[in-house]
């Protein structure tokens, strides 16, 4: 189940991250001013609706026993953790502790972006299958 769980969130994450993101957002969604923090609880509500589509679905066709209330805190974690590392602060902080500051201005944050991002999923899934 986990493994159903963990790709219907992934499908949901890239959904929400890549085609169904605004331009507008994604400039905008780490500023400091009201702008900036619509633009991130848009885009983070976005990744709540996908995850939880794609959570309906597993329910819906593949009878995974999924309760409203494991679902809710997984998206509510999912929404939660997806503002917070789109902020680009925590993963800036990250790797300037982890002395990738060479890897940071060639490309590298958004590796570790997608990897903090996924870590979220899988431990969304690994909760939800536990329950």
């Amino acid at each position: 189940m986990f493994a159903s769980l963990f790709i219907l969130l992934y499908l949901g994450h890239l959904l929400a991250d890549y085609p169904l993101q605004s331009d507008h957002q994604a400039a905008h969604k780490a500023g400091r001013g009201a702008a900036g923090w619509r633009a991130g609880l848009t885009h983070a509500a976005t990744h709540i609706a996908t995850c939880g589509a794609g959570l309906l679905a597993g329910v819906v066709l593949l009878d995974l026993p999924v309760t409203v209330p494991a679902a809710l805190a997984a998206l509510v974690w999912i929404g939660a953790t997806h503002a917070f590392i789109d902020r680009r602060w925590p993963v800036a902080w990250w790797m300037d502790h982890a002395r990738q500051t060479g890897w940071a201005a060639n490309g590298g944050a958004a590796h570790v972006d997608q990897t903090a991002h996924i870590l979220a999923l899988v431990l969304a899934a690994l909760a939800l299958a536990a329950a």
